[in-house]
């Protein structure tokens, strides 16, 4: 009879640590993108169930390169101005200092704000900000030092869960109200943005809430 020859046994494949090593990063990156998505999901709209406020915050958003506002930001004004005629508070605090460009958004808003009828004794600046962390606590501030203790918080649909979880902590009622877009806006687009707002998220839930903690 033919010897047959034994079959040899597969090898079993071994990662490098390198390779283990990238694994372990990509598993970690992609639940802290999970973690981020589903805190968003879960993100309050409110800690109160007040309908009036002493203040509405409008969020900034940057202005074009010719400090004109952009459609996003005349969004969220717009909303603000339709809220305050509304009755809802009597006041607009506007927050944003010039953190994408030369223009202080803060003061870009104000001027659309009083464009669209609203006086100028109704509009509190804040052109300090940053970003959300900071536009959050710095309204903050000036809201307790003039004894105001609710807001409604208006920013673009996108930007609100990330905003609420930042407003969340803070020593204030407030509710988000959504500004919608001024004209239709496509699928591919708002799946960008609300790709950028995932991992500015994951940002704020890994480290950012602690290393640019503000105390307002």
């Amino acid at each position: 009879m033919p010897r047959t020859t034994p079959r040899r046994k597969p090898r079993r494949k071994h990662f490098t640590w390198k390779t283990r090593l990238a694994l372990a990063g990509i598993a970690a990156v992609l639940a802290t993108l999970a973690w981020a998505a589903v805190d968003r999901s879960l993100a309050p709209a409110s800690n109160t169930s007040l309908t009036r406020f002493d203040a509405i915050i409008v969020l900034g958003s940057p202005a074009d390169s010719d400090g004109n506002p952009t459609p996003t930001q005349l969004a969220r004004v717009t909303e603000a101005v339709h809220e305050y005629q509304r009755g809802v508070a009597p006041r607009l605090i506007l927050t944003g200092h010039s953190a994408h460009n030369r223009f202080v958004e803060a003061e870009v808003m104000a001027r659309s704000a009083e464009a669209q009828g609203i006086p100028a004794s109704a509009i509190v600046l804040e052109p300090q900000a940053d970003d959300t962390i900071q536009n959050a606590c710095y309204s903050v501030r000036i809201m307790k030092a003039n004894g105001w203790r609710s807001a409604e918080v208006i920013s673009s649909p996108y930007h609100l869960p990330r905003a609420a979880l930042i407003f969340s902590p803070l020593p204030l009622e407030w509710r988000t109200h959504a500004a919608p877009p001024l004209a239709p806006e496509s699928p591919a687009y708002d799946t960008a943005l609300t790709t950028v707002e995932v991992l500015k998220t994951a940002r704020y839930l890994t480290w950012a809430r602690w290393w640019e903690h503000c105390e307002p």
